[in-house]
């Protein structure tokens, strides 16, 4: 949820990973610098159309591709293997949640938006996207929040308090209801498919707990769960375990 830099979010994990594969990280449409036109319309269909299009237009662009799925990413991705189920080989999930086991008593308040569509509601949730809510992604859940490196939420707040973007991330919030309706797609999918997917989840993440990763066995007999003893931002602290099962889970399905 907090505006950051894919580059910036995978900066450690990304060099693992390209000593044997191409790995492609894209900022979303109003997260990074990346910048649009005024007129864009921030909801998760239109952010998944334009990734999409990046993917179309990129030199030597992929024709199969494994996806790494994290918070906003999730239904980004999942979006993306609805419309092209071949183009998945598998999925990471890093608290990428794709069900509603996995939405904590976290999302009450924007469920509360969600139902009224009020502005009291909507400015309520303004306050997590102070620097108060963006160090508490970081550090909730994390054994030791002294390894997370101040200047990540640091960073990822300056990007926050940019003209408009707060209004970009409430904006969001609400549209983060239509993920939700897309859920049974995104399981139908699971089954139609038995894309390989990891899980790799932040146990103590209080936004998407562990119930999110289960669940993924429901659909997914063969899916792998490991749930890590981290918080939001896994990735941060268990980059190398990360990487190692990624990198192993890849040899083991071919790809």
């Amino acid at each position: 949820m907090s505006p950051t830099t894919t580059l910036n979010t995978y900066r450690n994990l990304i060099p693992f990973l390209a000593t044997k594969y191409r790995v492609i990280a894209r900022d979303l449409p109003g997260f990074g610098f990346t910048e649009l036109p005024s007129t864009y319309k921030y909801s998760f269909d239109n952010i998944a159309k334009t990734i999409g299009t990046f993917l179309e237009t990129i030199p030597s662009p992929p024709e199969k591709y494994s996806i790494y799925i994290f918070d906003y990413g999730a239904p980004t991705g999942l979006r993306l293997a609805l419309s092209k189920p071949s183009a998945v080989s598998a999925i990471f999930s890093q608290n990428g949640n794709a069900y509603v086991e996995g939405l904590s008593a976290f999302w009450d308040p924007i469920k509360k938006y969600w139902a009224s569509d009020s502005t009291e509601d909507r400015e309520a949730l303004a306050e997590f996207l102070k620097i108060e809510g963006t160090k508490w992604q970081y550090e909730t859940g994390t054994p030791d929040p002294n390894s997370i490196a101040p200047e990540t939420y640091t960073f990822d707040q300056a990007l926050m308090d940019r003209p408009g973007n707060k209004d970009i991330q409430l904006d969001l919030f609400k549209d983060y209801e239509n993920n939700v309706k897309l859920y049974p797609e995104f399981h139908k999918f699971f089954r139609e498919s038995q894309v390989p997917l990891l899980a790799v989840w932040g146990k103590n993440d209080e936004i998407f707990p562990p119930p999110g990763a289960e669940a993924f066995k429901r659909d997914l007999p063969n899916a792998e769960i490991h749930l890590l003893d981290a918080g939001h931002f896994a990735v941060e602290t268990e980059t190398e375990e990360i990487a190692r099962l990624m990198l192993a889970f890849l040899e083991k399905n071919g790809i």
